[in-house]
């Protein structure tokens, strides 16, 4: 059981203790009377994220961008604020202690919802970040760390949206092969230590680590684990999966090539039997998908691609056979051949849980990037997504089960400028670059709220491009749901609890 399961049965157990005497209310059967016992929807009231450390180099230029929709039924009142945690240890290596030197917390103070608010660091010191919104700053509240790095290992653009902290996360597309470096990075947020234990799968199987049981995440600190320190095997494709036994914390693997730039790699959605990798970028060069299932029984999947004129299927990829317990890797090529398009997996025959994300190569020779998708839960109610710029954002919708309308809005900027809104239509099983609502007058960075108006799921993602020292620069983030409301039960008096 998650942590989130938990947490709504000590909710709703805490709020029939302060309703009085109370009982939750039935829902009533389709048709009779629903309207009536509905739960009601209310913003949430604190919200938590977290940014991992952000480089090791000195020539790292990191910004911080903050952002948080306008939410009907919020109050006044409100703070979001950021603070470093405690640098650890390389839990695996057992390396040097990281605290040699920890720089002020980026100046970034949000003004209101619905601005956008940024700071900036500088260089290889920077550490992680907990994150805390309140009241009118915590519905929605999106927080995004993106870094340039002109040269060295991993270079180019680096971006990732902080997450809340959970209990489970699953990182298909790690590696540990000789050109790779790749580091876990884990934020533990509370006042007490996590333990998580870390396993790895290949293409065989699992792996034997060294030391990836029981790692010790102290309180209120962030530890980065070098994959190639867990094990002696070099494979190019692995999948990471971080269980947290006591506590949670916050999940990131930066994943960093000696020749083909970097970037994060976000975990991908929970393991299900069908799976979208939203907006993959029309001049992608080389696409490869990695793919994972802990189930005991393998899983067929087929392998389509929603273009902009509908659902397609790569000529000679059209299936992907993925044993029990083994990653399994398939080279797709410049399958987007210019277009924008989104991977659809689904079963072919019975359906086995997976996970999936891809690994997308831009540019040719030495002026190649690489950047990691995951496969991402659709947009839901809303979804926002920060730090984008005039000219290097693309924002991709896909609807692969039916046509969907669906409201972008475009905040105003973060250093001045007016919000936009355009409504699109989304047909059936296709993925649509969209043109921006751009805010009249922008200074600075924007965010962009994407909202479906139709039942549809929808799917997004968005791609930042920008010139790091010459070098074709690109990273992309999913737009999962942004979970800014929460159900509460109805609920009613009940006297005849004190009749005996």
């Amino acid at each position: 059981m998650k942590r989130t399961t938990l947490s709504l049965i000590a909710g709703t157990a805490a709020l029939a203790a302060v309703t009085g005497f109370a009982t939750l209310t039935q829902p009533a059967a389709p048709g009779a009377g629903t309207a009536a016992t509905a739960a009601g929807v209310l913003p949430v009231e604190r919200s938590s994220l977290l940014c991992p450390a952000p480089s090791t180099s000195d020539l790292a230029e990191t910004t911080y961008t903050s952002f948080t929709p306008v939410t009907k039924g919020t109050g006044s009142d409100g703070t979001a604020e950021l603070r470093p945690a405690t640098a650890g240890k390389n839990a695996a290596a057992g390396g040097a202690d990281d605290k040699k030197k920890t720089p002020a917390k980026p100046v970034l103070t949000p003004k209101a919802p619905g601005t956008p608010a940024s700071g900036d660091t500088t260089g290889g010191g920077s550490p992680a970040l907990m994150g805390t919104a309140q009241g009118k700053f915590a519905p929605g509240w999106t927080l995004q760390e993106t870094t340039q790095v002109a040269a060295g290992t991993g270079r180019g653009l680096l971006g990732v949206t902080c997450t809340a902290p959970d209990t489970d996360f699953w990182f298909p597309g790690v590696s540990t092969a000789a050109d790779r470096t790749d580091y876990l990075h884990l934020t533990n947020p509370d006042d007490s230590a996590a333990v998580a234990d870390i396993e790895l799968y290949g293409k065989d199987g699992a792996i034997a680590t060294t030391v990836g049981e029981d790692i010790t995440v102290p309180a209120e600190s962030s530890v980065p684990i070098l994959l190639s320190t867990l094990t002696g095997e070099k494979q190019d494709d692995l999948t990471v999966h971080v269980n947290v036994r006591s506590g949670r914390v916050g999940a990131a693997v930066q994943a960093l090539d000696d020749k083909l730039g970097g970037d994060w790699l976000a975990a991908s959605t929970d393991p299900a039997g069908s799976l979208v990798v939203p907006g993959i970028p029309k001049d992608a060069t080389a696409v490869r998908l990695v793919a994972f299932t802990a189930a005991d029984a393998d899983a067929d999947l087929k392998v389509q691609l929603a273009s902009p004129s509908g659902l397609i299927t790569p000529a000679g990829k059209e299936t992907l056979h993925v044993k029990a317990g083994m990653t399994t890797a398939v080279d797709l090529g410049d399958v987007t051949r210019g277009e924008a398009g989104s991977l659809v997996l689904t079963p072919t025959d019975q359906s086995v849980p997976v996970v999936a994300a891809v690994r997308i190569v831009r540019g040719k020779g030495d002026k190649q990037e690489s950047a990691y998708l995951p496969a991402s839960g659709p947009v839901g109610t809303r979804a926002s997504v920060v730090a984008n710029t005039a000219k290097g954002t693309t924002l991709s919708l896909t609807a692969p089960s039916g046509a969907a309308k669906v409201k972008v809005t475009a905040s105003a900027g973060s250093e001045g400028g007016t919000a936009a809104s355009q409504t699109y239509t989304i047909r059936p099983g296709t993925t649509q670059d969209v043109q921006l609502p751009v805010p009249a007058g922008l200074k600075g960075t924007y965010a962009l709220t994407v909202e479906p108006l139709t039942a549809t799921p929808v799917y997004a993602s968005r791609t930042l491009t920008a010139s790091v020292d010459g070098l074709p620069g690109f990273t992309v983030q999913t737009l999962p749901a942004d979970r800014g409301t929460v159900a509460v039960p109805r609920t009613e008096e009940d006297l005849t609890v004190l009749q005996k």
